[in-house]
């Protein structure tokens, strides 16, 4: 592999001069040649730096990385999380065919669809109205507490499919926070509100917590009835019977599926609440559609490949250390959160499958936000800032309000145009004659030249798709996750565990007795007297 990757840098090198511009304008067809699409969705990245020579360089290095193999292995159930000796499976949550997955010698389908028959029973009879409140009303309102990816996946889904409600009104709490709990319980009726508690463990510091006040909050209201109106995403049956939530109430999943990949199970259950078992399928086949896409097209027409290959070549190659998340989708305006879990907790290593240290730039920074508001914040320095940071565009065809297809027309011009801007940019002569044109000359002309120039030649790539339906939702999902699978076999790191975020979490435990007025001098003076600062004076008596 290290030929492929001193390969790939020399070819950098000697093609970084050649813009975007002057490739298409060596290649019309250039766009055909460098898209690819699976189910109506497009992959565009016509707009990058990649010619034919690196394309075939960057195919040849997913071939030495075992690539085909590695995704094989996965979908197989193989124990691809080395450093926890886990499968990574959590693309049988979406399994519909019935098919046996094999975990151990043991297909683990039925227990995944008896599981999700459950989830849809009680999401059924929750929207129904059949299964009532303490006080015998229908619940109106349910309220997800849960924190990483017990949060993030539902609470990006949910409000990306809002076209699609008509259950329950679905609340997420997740900071520690007391703000956040107050402020979502604040308002709501706790005699028609549903509580769904998801920690695996029911252990999470910060979830447990918020879940006790919430607990109080209903008790204030309900008394001994508030277990009524509870739930769980928990596989700690133990824990959640003694907060008084009955088996029927609660829904696990197994240890293959990691947290910032559950959405499709248990995890996704406030979602199925508010749109529903053919919605919440379609999402789920959506994403199986997108999984038997990435096990068998060729390389150089898999969408989740290409941009992977794609992320490979601008992180690695070309050194550049983010990329921006743009939806041009308000609804999907949680996706650049939800994106930066998945991208930075999975690939966020130093350290290979081999346990040595990684020696070449890998996970990038993953942030963003949706168009067009994006715009008016930070696309100045996407243009004219000293930083390049590839953009990737997600847009779709049509939106679901037709009445205000204005709007869309609008919202896709503007998407459209960022991408095309900041590959042409605008010259040194453009800028001139554009400030004489508003009245500038001799040095003033100069000077304004030099603001109004747009260096351009800046790599984007674009996602379309016809509608923001579950189904399309589904396939975005997966073709995300299956993109850091990718990347993260090319860099040869392990894309399935995070214990980066472990120390802190054992700090933060340490150190809670020392906020609360205990001692310890062995601290850093830095923590000691951020302590202090933060200590509320005592009363005067």
């Amino acid at each position: 592999m290290n030929k492929f990757w001193a390969q790939l840098s020399e070819h950098r090198r000697r093609t970084s001069a050649t813009t975007i511009v002057e490739l298409f304008r060596d290649a019309p067809d250039r766009f055909q040649s460098f898209s690819a699409e699976c189910d109506g969705m497009l992959l565009d990245f016509s707009k990058t730096s990649l010619d034919e020579t690196a394309l075939d360089l960057l195919v040849e290095l997913a071939e030495q990385a075992d690539l085909p193999s590695k995704i094989a292995e996965m979908f197989r159930g193989e124990a691809i999380n080395v450093t926890e000796q886990r499968p990574a499976l959590h693309t049988a949550l979406r399994a519909q065919s019935g098919a046996a997955v094999m975990v151990q010698g043991q297909d683990v389908m039925p227990e995944v669809l008896h599981t999700l028959q459950r989830m849809e029973g009680f999401a059924g009879a929750l929207r129904s109205g059949d299964h009532k409140s303490a006080t015998g009303a229908p619940f109106t309102d349910v309220v997800n507490i849960g924190i990483g990816g017990s949060d993030l996946g539902p609470v990006m889904a949910t409000r990306a499919l809002t076209p699609y409600h008509d259950g329950p009104r679905c609340h997420f709490v997740s900071n520690v926070d007391g703000a956040d709990v107050t402020d979502t319980l604040k308002g709501l009726d706790p005699q028609t509100t549903l509580i769904i508690i998801a920690s695996k463990s029911f252990n999470t510091i910060e979830t447990m917590t918020n879940a006790n006040t919430a607990i109080a909050w209903l008790r204030t209201a309900l008394g001994d009835q508030a277990s009524e109106h509870l739930a769980a995403v928990s596989s700690a049956l133990q824990k959640t019977a003694g907060f008084g939530i009955p088996p029927e109430r609660v829904f696990g999943f197994a240890d293959w599926v990691g947290g910032r990949y559950s959405i499709w199970g248990p995890v996704g259950l406030p979602l199925l609440i508010a749109v529903g078992r053919e919605n919440f399928r379609a999402m789920l086949s959506g994403a199986a559609a997108m999984d038997q896409h990435f096990q068998t097209a060729d390389l150089r027409q898999n969408l989740p490949v290409l941009l992977g290959l794609v992320g490979v070549w601008h992180s690695t190659i070309c050194g550049y250390a983010s990329r921006a998340i743009l939806p041009y989708d308000q609804r999907l305006a949680r996706l650049p959160a939800y994106l930066q879990q998945l991208d930075m907790e999975s690939n966020g290593k130093s350290v290979t499958l081999e346990g040595e240290k990684v020696t070449r730039a890998s996970g990038p920074i993953v942030w963003g936000e949706a168009g067009t508001n994006g715009q008016h914040a930070f696309y100045q320095l996407l243009h004219q800032g000293t930083h390049v940071v590839p953009a990737e565009f997600l847009v779709a065809a049509s939106g679901h309000e037709m009445e205000l297809s204005h709007h869309h027309d609008l919202l896709k011009a503007n998407c459209l145009a960022q991408s095309e801007a900041l590959m042409t940019g605008r010259s040194v002569q453009q800028a001139r004659e554009l400030a004489q044109s508003r009245g500038y000359s001799g040095d003033d002309l100069d000077r304004m030249a030099a603001h109004l120039t747009f260096p351009g030649n800046r790599p984007s790539t674009t996602l379309a798709y016809p509608r923001l339906t579950p189904f399309a939702l589904g396939q975005l999902i997966a073709l995300y996750e299956h993109r850091v699978f990718t990347e993260g076999t090319l860099w040869g790191i392990n894309s399935f565990d995070q214990w980066g975020v472990e120390l802190g979490k054992e700090l933060a435990v340490a150190l809670l007795p020392l906020i609360q007025g205990a001692t310890d001098p062995t601290k850093d003076g830095s923590t000691l007297g951020l302590i202090a600062k933060l200590t509320p004076p005592k009363p005067k008596h």
